[in-house]
């Protein structure tokens, strides 16, 4: 089992349930999805961008992205609808957890002069996303023989119903907030 889901299995739903009076075991938030997406604008100019894309996501999640093509046509931008623009992947389970640790415990601390992810990042139903200006952060990316830096999102979908509730699950998965 991963080490957070067991970690949340004994300690952080129980304190979830203590701190919120949740009535039932089913009330309380967990962790539904992860999604994983990578826009790639210069796939339009390229297509080896977005096969590093699409080759990056594949050894940060563990598991094939799918490619997404753009739904219309926008001449400013010479793209027609149907072409390849972007990659993503939804993790689920053991995957989602292991993840989560490798993103809280080796990703996040390499970020140059990291502060705290923000706490504006929330939709108001519970889930989370933030952003980061390269894929290279985390440890299976090679850098030097990186072809392009690429931003990646990363989607934390919760069934959490407010905020403060997803918030602070993530604080005791041990997320590293903004004071």
């Amino acid at each position: 089992m991963a080490r957070l889901k067991d970690l949340y299995k004994s300690k952080i739903a129980a304190q979830m349930q203590d701190k919120f009076g949740y009535k039932s075991v089913m009330a309380i938030p967990k962790l539904e999805k992860v999604v994983l997406s990578m826009g790639v604008g210069n796939a339009i100019q390229d297509k080896k961008y977005l096969d590093q894309a699409v080759k990056d996501l594949t050894s940060i999640s563990g598991q094939k992205p799918l490619v997404c093509k753009a739904k219309i046509s926008v001449s400013n931008f010479k793209l027609r609808a149907g072409e390849p623009i972007g990659c993503k992947v939804t993790l689920r389970g053991e995957r989602m957890y292991e993840f989560l640790d490798r993103l809280i415990n080796l990703a996040i601390p390499r970020v140059k002069d990291f502060r705290g992810l923000s706490t504006k990042s929330f939709d108001g139903r519970g889930n989370y996303s933030i952003g980061f200006a390269e894929q290279s952060i985390f440890p299976e990316i090679d850098s030097v023989n990186m072809f392009a830096p690429q931003g990646l999102n990363v989607t934390f979908v919760t069934t959490a119903d407010t905020d403060q509730e997803c918030r602070e699950m993530l604080t005791m998965f041990g997320m590293p907030f903004k004071k």
